[in-house]
C-alpha cells in the first residue's frame, strides 16, 4: 500500500520473548559495560555507565517485569544495552540479545491480550505476528515503562 506509514523496530530479545521499540526512539546500542550500583535506586535500576561522558541510568526489565533471562548458546554474543530516549533523558535498558530492524506496518499491529509472559499490557503498544509459525513480537510503548515518578527518580539516580 502506497503512503502507508510504517514504523521501524529495532527488536531485542528479553528472556523467551522478542520485543521491538520505535527505532525513532533507540539513540544506540551498545556492548555490555560495567555498572556501578547506587545506593537507595529503584530495585530494576542496575546503576549508572559512562557512555562518552554522559551519565546513563540501566534499567533492569527482567527485575522490573520479573522475566527470566534468555538461554544463551555456547559461543553466542552476550546481551547490551539499548539506549533509549524518553522525552529528552537517555535511559539504557538490559537486553538478552539483538534481533534486528524490522519494518511494521500499523496494519501489522493487533491490541495486546491483557497479561502477556509478565508484562502487563499497560506496557505493550500491541503485538504483532506476521507469520503464524513465527513467534510474537512485542511492542513495547516506552513512554508508559515508567510512570512520571519513577521516571523522575531514575532521571535523580544519575545527578
Amino acid at each position: 500500500m502506497a503512503g502507508e506509514e510504517q514504523y521501524q523496530l529495532v527488536t531485542f530479545q528479553l528472556g523467551e520473548e522478542l520485543y521491538g521499540v520505535n527505532i525513532m526512539d533507540v539513540k544506540e546500542i551498545v556492548k555490555t559495560q560495567p555498572v556501578r550500583p547506587l545506593p537507595n535506586a529503584p530495585y530494576y535500576v542496575e546503576g549508572i555507565f559512562n557512555l562518552r561522558k554522559e551519565i546513563i541510568p540501566v534499567i533492569n526489565l527482567h527485575k522490573r517485569f520479573h522475566l527470566s533471562k534468555a538461554a544463551m548458546e555456547d559461543g553466542e554474543d552476550e546481551g547490551g544495552f539499548v539506549i533509549l530516549n524518553i522525552d529528552g533523558n537517555r535511559i539504557g535498558i538490559i537486553i538478552d540479545r539483538v534481533a534486528r530492524v524490522v519494518p511494521v506496518s500499523p496494519a501489522d499491529i493487533k491490541a495486546p491480550p491483557q497479561m502477556f509472559s509478565g508484562i502487563g499490557s499497560e506496557y505493550i503498544q500491541g503485538v504483532i505476528q506476521k507469520d503464524p509459525n513465527a513467534p510474537y513480537l512485542i511492542m513495547l510503548d516506552i513512554r508508559r515503562l515508567f510512570n512520571a515518578k519513577e521516571l523522575q527518580k531514575i532521571i535523580e539516580v544519575k545527578q
